[in-house]
């Protein structure tokens, strides 16, 4: 019976062959690796996962492809199917040896990318690498760098908890139904430590979150009512900072030393 991806849900089933295994090997997957994959479709990648790694629980919100799924994995004693949405999956629920950290990997919907995104970092105690297909566009302001366009709050926040990196492109005619735009597979290596504090954690975000949303203003005006004027000032000519710079100039070093102050 032919599945017909539904709309309402994001789902774009990857059927290249040869970007599957393209996955496969850059996710240097190992018997002694537990997975996470995130909306299995129809199986033809948890399979190539589960080849790979030693146990795998696959995701999927679609009850009407869980039938197929258990049909197409009944060789795969080591996959385990949830049927959930991913939002609501507590990972720390998922039956994991102590100690040992997950790699996520997923062809998530585009809409969807910075709440998953979120969600996974929450449980970065159990999370060790994630692996993703995204638009490229988004792909590209996950890894942007201070100075560019593409650079603001969701680099910044990405960055802070983990290395991205983009590890190739995906044509859009290498999925059915096929997008309006091409993808990237991206890797997000997770940070070993924290650098503050829950509470300091939430002020610097705010303090990105309000440069960047007035990314036009210089970071006085847009800063204006958050931090007072002369110590945003003596900030930036400690920093040797230019006193009209706009919020896409600074580091998230910058960042993190502005909000420290």
């Amino acid at each position: 019976m032919q599945i017909k991806p539904k709309k309402r849900l994001g789902q774009s089933f990857l059927i290249d062959p040869n970007i599957k295994r393209k996955i496969i090997a850059s996710c240097g997957l190992s018997q002694k690796d537990t997975v996470l994959e995130i909306g299995a479709g129809r199986g033809e990648l948890t399979k190539l996962i589960a080849e790979n790694a030693g146990s795998v629980f696959t995701v999927e919100i679609d009850s009407s492809l869980i039938e197929t799924l258990k049909n197409n994995l009944i060789a795969y004693p080591n996959v385990t199917i949830i049927n959930c949405d991913i939002l609501k999956l507590d990972l720390s629920g998922l039956g994991i040896k102590c100690g040992k950290k997950l790699k996520v990997i997923g062809n998530i919907p585009y809409y969807i990318s910075t709440p998953i995104i979120e969600h996974l970092l929450r449980y970065r105690h159990r999370v060790d690498a994630i692996f993703l297909t995204v638009q490229k566009e988004y792909a590209r302001r996950l890894t942007a760098l201070p100075g560019g366009a593409d650079y603001g709050s969701l680099s910044c926040f990405v960055q802070y908890h983990a290395v991205p990196e983009i590890l190739f492109y995906i044509k859009k005619n290498c999925f059915f139904p096929a997008p309006r735009v091409d993808s990237a597979f991206v890797r997000i290596l997770l940070k070993a430590n924290k650098r503050m504090g829950p509470g300091k954690e939430r002020r610097l975000f705010k303090i990105i979150r309000t440069a960047f949303n007035q990314r036009r203003k210089t970071l006085r005006n847009s800063l204006k009512g958050i931090i007072p004027k002369s110590k945003l000032e003596h900030y930036l000519e400690n920093r040797s900072l230019d006193n009209n710079i706009r919020p896409q100039m600074l580091s998230l070093d910058d960042f993190i030393g502005l909000s420290n102050t």
